[in-house]
């Protein structure tokens, strides 16, 4: 079945050479030219919808609060499109929950190389509903508790193991950089060494994936970096 991919992009020239490339390509797709005609087409769409690209500057809503809603209702993937190249929004966004991030000007054969690669990523149904609670197998974390139970275990985590738990099972499937991972969970001004994320990722390997007979969940890709999934 024909992936369909939302395109919300307010220059007129570039919806129409995208939407003729991705429909070469097989992919079906909708458009929409400002903030709030995207939300509301995704509240109405998003059983069908795969995909979302998302341009950061926008009439009504900019990308950044189009983004913010559809998280609070979904976990479609969105790819954030725009022309500043400032890292700052680059963060923003991927805290926000982006899966990735292109520049403009951008190569059309790239931006698709992107887009299948964000779409062959494990979907993110392991978020119950608006409770907080994310689940991967047998892996339970819940944000509103602070609470992780692997099977039948109750783990004890340090405040910073948790959040990076927290970041990787958010977005299972994922491979996250180191400075991916500084990002988000030490934060933008973080000066430190960036294997400090190596020690916290062996941290929680010693937590979650030594337990008899469970799977092991958080993989590491070498020269890229660490993944939480079920499969490898």
């Amino acid at each position: 079945m024909n992936k369909t991919v939302l395109l919300v992009e307010d220059e007129i020239g570039l919806i129409d050479s995208l939407k003729t490339e991705f429909e070469f390509e097989n992919y079906n797709v909708l458009t929409s030219a400002n903030g709030i005609d995207a939300v509301d087409l995704f509240l109405k769409e998003r059983d069908k919808i795969d995909l979302i690209l998302l341009d950061w500057m926008l009439p009504k809503l900019d990308g950044l609060g189009v983004l913010r809603r559809i998280k609070k209702d979904g976990d479609v993937p969105i790819i954030m499109l725009t022309a500043r190249d400032y890292t700052g929004d680059k963060v923003a966004g991927l805290l926000e929950g982006a899966d990735d991030y292109v520049t403009k000007p951008f190569d059309t054969e790239e931006l698709l190389a992107r887009m299948e690669v964000v779409l062959r990523r494990p979907s993110s149904n392991h978020l119950q509903g608006n409770d907080g609670v994310y689940r991967l197998d047998d892996l339970i974390v819940d944000n509103d508790k602070h609470q992780v139970i692997r099977g039948s275990h109750n783990i004890q985590l340090t405040q910073r193991e948790f959040n990076l738990l927290l970041e990787l099972i958010k977005h299972s499937g994922k491979t996250f950089t180191r400075d991916e991972l500084i990002n988000s969970v030490w934060g933008v001004d973080f000066d430190g060494l960036p294997t400090v994320v190596d020690v916290y990722i062996r941290y929680l390997r010693n937590k979650i994936d030594r337990i008899p007979g469970e799977n092991k969940l958080i993989h590491t890709t070498r020269g890229v970096g660490y993944s939480l999934s079920l499969n490898r």
